[in-house]
């Protein structure tokens, strides 16, 4: 098969695509990295160009959202600054999806080298019938799950509801729709900074285990990169 037949294909797949926007949240403080993730080098590029070449090609416009646009010039995407400053990855997400353009919104971290193209197609694929497509699998890590910017899950110190990553879920490797915005807003207002803290509100679709294990059966389209060990972790996989 040639390279302009896959590309053909390619292109014929994501056609049948819904439409939705792709948001990417970066900017994080990178604290137990010692250096801004999103530019460190992987593969003979920054991380974060590797994620946008794997979610692009999927999406009808891609957002960055980081409080430092200039530092994403590079790019030529559209940066968005945060709403509501310091609260976390809920609050990057809430950002990005009030700037999107499309009903529905693919959200993912700058720090996740491994992102599995078909199973991001497979979540974009359920998107029209819910306001939140979020996968619920191990990470093949076995690491704690931490939020995009590095951040701790901050929990209403009232709510009883488990926190995503003692649930196996992937709320940075997930479709969100506008529905959940005025949702988002009142977890934000609470200070209840839980990714999952407003899902009661909205429609939500759990990607099984089983189903990614179709498209991903080690499941390293989760791992996120924290840390400096993290980082010799994912080069030495790609060895």
């Amino acid at each position: 098969m040639t390279q302009k037949t896959i590309c053909v294909r390619i292109q014929a797949m994501n056609e049948t695509l819904p439409r939705v926007s792709a948001i990417i949240l970066a900017g994080g403080q990178s604290r137990r990295m010692g250096r801004d993730k999103a530019f460190i080098e992987f593969e003979g590029k920054p991380l974060i160009q590797r994620v946008l070449e794997r979610v692009q090609p999927l999406c009808a416009e891609t957002i960055i959202v980081a409080n430092d646009a200039a530092a994403y010039a590079r790019f030529d995407l559209r940066v968005v600054p945060d709403i509501y400053p310091g609260k976390g990855s809920l609050g990057g997400i809430f950002s990005g999806l009030s700037a999107a353009r499309e009903t529905h919104a693919l959200a993912v971290a700058c720090d996740m080298p491994f992102l599995n193209g078909d199973l991001l197609r497979y979540l974009i694929s359920l998107a029209p019938l819910f306001d939140v497509v979020i996968p619920r699998a191990p990470d093949a890590s076995g690491k704690t799950p931490r939020g995009a910017r590095g951040d701790a899950v901050r929990a209403h110190p009232r709510s009883e509801q488990p926190i995503a990553k003692e649930s196996n879920l992937h709320p940075l490797h997930a479709i969100y729709s506008k529905n959940c915005l005025a949702a988002m807003q009142a977890r934000i207002h609470a200070e209840d900074l839980r990714m999952v803290g407003f899902f009661d509100k909205v429609r939500v679709r759990m990607v099984s285990e089983e189903e990614v294990d179709r498209f991903d059966a080690e499941h390293w389209s989760f791992f996120n990169m924290n840390t400096p060990e993290d980082w010799e972790l994912a080069r030495s996989i790609v060895k």
